[in-house]
């Protein structure tokens, strides 16, 4: 399994935020502009608090599975392969959908004095804090889940516990 590239998120969240802003430009030009609704940052940040518990999960278990602790719940090798999966799976979306609210974002600051249009580039914004947040747990569960031998080996493979 490989690694997650902040590179290649990083492209991801560019490439679709410049769409994202090209395509609400050419929207806003023909007449209404479609909105940023409100559960894109509630959905975002309930996925970064769902990883983010899953890594302390596992980081605790694996903790007490290493030092060896009586009654110590091991850690399911393919269940830790899936929350890898899952949080490489969030972060991609979450640097596409944060892009894509990140575009809107930048073309509704032209426009903040109208009450409507500042209230989306809030939500807008907090939809990229958001997905930041995703991508970080995403980050920081596949550093949990990473086995001690795989920092010896510098192959761009990496495992699951």
């Amino acid at each position: 399994m490989r690694e997650l590239r902040i590179r290649l998120l990083a492209g991801v969240f560019a490439v679709s935020g410049v769409l994202s802003w090209a395509g609400a430009r050419l929207w806003n030009s023909i007449g209404t502009l479609p909105s940023v609704p409100l559960a894109a940052p509630i959905v975002l940040a309930l996925i970064a608090v769902v990883l983010m518990a899953t890594a302390l999960s596992l980081r605790a278990r694996l903790k007490a599975q290493r030092e060896r602790v009586p009654e110590a719940k091991g850690v399911d090798p393919l269940m830790a392969a899936r929350a890898v999966v899952f949080g490489q799976a969030s972060a991609l979306v979450a640097a596409l959908v944060s892009g894509m609210y990140g575009g809107t974002g930048v073309l509704l600051l032209e426009s903040l004095d109208i009450p409507a249009r500042r209230d989306q580039a809030i939500y807008a914004g907090f939809s990229v804090v958001a997905g930041i947040a995703v991508i970080a747990a995403a980050i920081f569960l596949e550093r949990v889940c990473k086995l001690p031998e795989d920092d010896d080996r510098n192959t761009g493979a990496t495992s699951t516990a």
